[in-house]
């Protein structure tokens, strides 16, 4: 039989199903048709060798098997070493015949550069890297690079989709985003901006019609968490407007990623975005655009996973770990769909997806944090 090429609605469906007795209902939530699990696994931390990529092929397959059907990772995160063990880890379980790829959602991202297994030893190899890569076959030029290291021509893209396509073992992947767009604000004018990111996105609207990328988006960082007047500031419903001037409404601009954890909540507490000329939460705005929101640093990079205060515990009642209740805490986020952790320990997958067998928090729950009292 041959393999859907990309995650499906009725794949993740059957997904959903192998654990409609072991996870909480509320664990799956349905978005752009397709059904994802609340917790979902990173690749951006870890050392650039060989033990780290068999322990995050490992992390991938137990994930798997628990009920995590969500993988996010990106062409620079160790040096495609990342999107490399997920490939590795993929093409085993669907070779297997346990799971099928309709079944699994897979992200990745472009704009930084990606070197190759291991960073730049100096300046000197850094530049002969983009030279003999990027430079020499035509790809970019100097002066296309933001900061030295981010680049968002179509041209760019297009070699770094195919790059991550080949690292991942994949013909398609489900969500493409470009990755934190707001560092090119550093250097170039708000209008050059967003000349910049339509551009980008004539290009992704081109991949999705290939059948390269399902759906695209942004990952971010600062950008949609800065104040409406900072200078990194992303403003979604701008960004979206441009979507939908390159591809009108059926566009495919349907996911973003930035960081909600217990210590940066401002996606849910921040009124600095605005739609329809009203001002709205990061959230608010996404919820009235259909655009499906992931969570990263769910943890903050194991910052969150101890030493939390007791009216966490409090709140998030029936959980063993602080890094649960870290966890509970962005999982439950009204608006959110997925809650992106990276793991590459077995005892870290196992003790973070035991929460799936737990409802998200209710609202009176969640809500006991943002209390005055």
């Amino acid at each position: 039989m041959t393999q859907t090429l990309r995650a499906t609605d009725k794949g993740t469906a059957a997904y959903k199903e192998r654990f409609r007795t072991k996870v909480a209902d509320a664990h799956f939530r349905q978005s752009q048709h397709l059904w994802l699990s609340s917790i979902g696994l990173g690749s951006y931390l870890g050392e650039a060798d060989a033990e780290t990529d068999e322990a995050y092929r490992q992390a991938v397959k137990l994930a798997a098997e628990l009920g995590c059907n969500v993988f996010d990772t990106a062409a620079n995160y160790r040096f495609q070493r990342s999107e490399r063990s997920f490939g590795q880890a993929l093409a085993e379980l669907f070779a297997s015949g346990a799971y099928e790829r309709s079944e699994i959602v897979v992200t990745t991202k472009g704009g930084y550069l990606p070197f190759d297994t291991h960073p730049p030893r100096s300046r000197q190899e850094m530049a002969q890297y983009v030279e003999d890569t990027f430079i020499k076959p035509g790809i970019c030029d100097w002066n296309d690079f933001v900061q030295g290291s981010h680049c968002m021509t179509p041209r760019y893209l297009a070699h770094q989709l195919e790059q991550s396509l080949r690292n991942l073992r994949l013909e398609c992947v489900d969500v493409y985003y470009l990755h934190n767009p707001e560092s090119q604000l550093a250097e170039v004018s708000s209008e050059e901006f967003y000349r910049r990111l339509r551009a980008a996105f004539e290009f992704l609207e081109t991949a999705v019609a290939d059948g390269k990328i399902s759906f695209y988006g942004t990952a971010t960082w600062n950008g949609y968490r800065v104040p409406a007047n900072s200078r990194e500031h992303l403003s979604l419903e701008q960004i979206e407007q441009t979507a939908r001037q390159v591809a009108g409404d059926p566009h495919h601009f349907r996911v973003v990623q930035l960081p909600m954890n217990l210590a940066m909540p401002e996606a849910f507490t921040h009124a600095n975005q605005s739609y329809q000329e009203k001002k709205t939460t990061f959230l608010e705005t996404a919820t009235e655009l259909d655009i499906t929101v992931m969570a990263s640093a769910s943890l903050l990079q194991s910052r969150l996973a101890s030493g939390l205060p007791a009216i966490v515990k409090e709140c998030f009642t029936g959980l063993e770990t602080d890094a649960q209740r870290a966890l509970q805490f962005t999982r439950s986020t009204p608006g959110l769909t997925t809650a992106l952790v990276g793991m590459s320990n077995k005892t870290h997958v196992e003790e973070n997806l035991s929460i799936a067998k737990h409802a998200p928090a209710s609202a009176s729950e969640y809500l006991k944090l943002f209390s005055p009292n």
